[in-house]
C-alpha cells in the first residue's frame, strides 16, 4: 500500500531536482502528481523521467496523471497542514492495510473504538464505523476523517459512520 506522504517522500528521494511535490487522489485508483523544479516549471524531461518512475515504484493500480505545481489551487487540492508525528510515521509505513489503519486510529480513541466495515470497488471508498460511549465533537470527527485521509491508501477515499 502505498500514501500520499510515502508517495511524495519516494518522488522526492528519487528526484532531488524536484523542489516541490504533492500528490492528490483525484478520483477512484486516480492520483495526481504536481512537480516544480528550482525555477518553478516542470520540463518535459521531468514530466517524462516521473512517468517512468510512478510506473516502476508507486502503487500499481492507481493511475497517474502529472502536472505543474501551479494546478494545485486550480485544482482544488486542499491545503499541506502540519499533521502529528505519529500520523507520519503509520503513514510512512508499507505495510499497512486496513488492520494497521484500525489499529492506530483505535489508539487514539479514548471511549470507544473503530472497525473497517468494507471496501466500495466501484468508488473506491473504504467505509469505516466508529463507535463511542462519549459523542464526538465536529472537530474531533473531522480529525479522524483526515488522519484517516492521510493514512489510507492513495487513489482511495474514505467514509466513516458514528455511532
Amino acid at each position: 500500500m502505498g500514501t500520499r506522504l510515502l508517495s511524495e517522500y519516494l518522488i522526492k528521494k528519487h528526484h532531488p531536482q524536484l523542489r516541490y511535490v504533492r500528490v492528490h487522489t483525484s478520483g477512484r485508483n486516480q492520483a495526481t502528481l504536481y512537480a516544480w523544479n528550482e525555477d518553478l516549471q516542470l520540463p518535459d524531461s521531468d514530466v517524462d523521467t516521473l512517468k517512468r518512475f510512478v510506473s516502476g515504484y508507486l502503487p500499481p493500480h492507481v493511475c497517474y496523471q502529472i502536472k505543474a505545481y501551479s494546478m494545485v489551487q486550480a485544482d482544488g487540492v486542499p491545503r499541506e497542514c502540519e499533521l502529528p508525528d505519529t500520523i507520519v510515521q503509520t503513514a510512512m509505513k508499507r505495510d499497512l492495510d486496513q488492520y494497521g489503519i484500525v489499529a492506530f486510529i483505535n489508539t487514539m480513541l479514548g471511549s470507544g473504538g473503530m472497525t473497517f466495515s468494507r471496501y466500495d470497488f466501484n468508488t473506491g471508498t473504504l467505509h469505516f464505523n466508529v463507535h463511542t460511549t462519549n459523542t464526538l465533537t465536529g472537530i474531533e470527527k473531522e480529525l479522524i476523517r483526515w488522519y484517516l485521509s492521510e493514512i489510507i491508501p492513495l487513489g482511495s477515499r474514505c467514509e466513516v459512520q458514528y455511532g
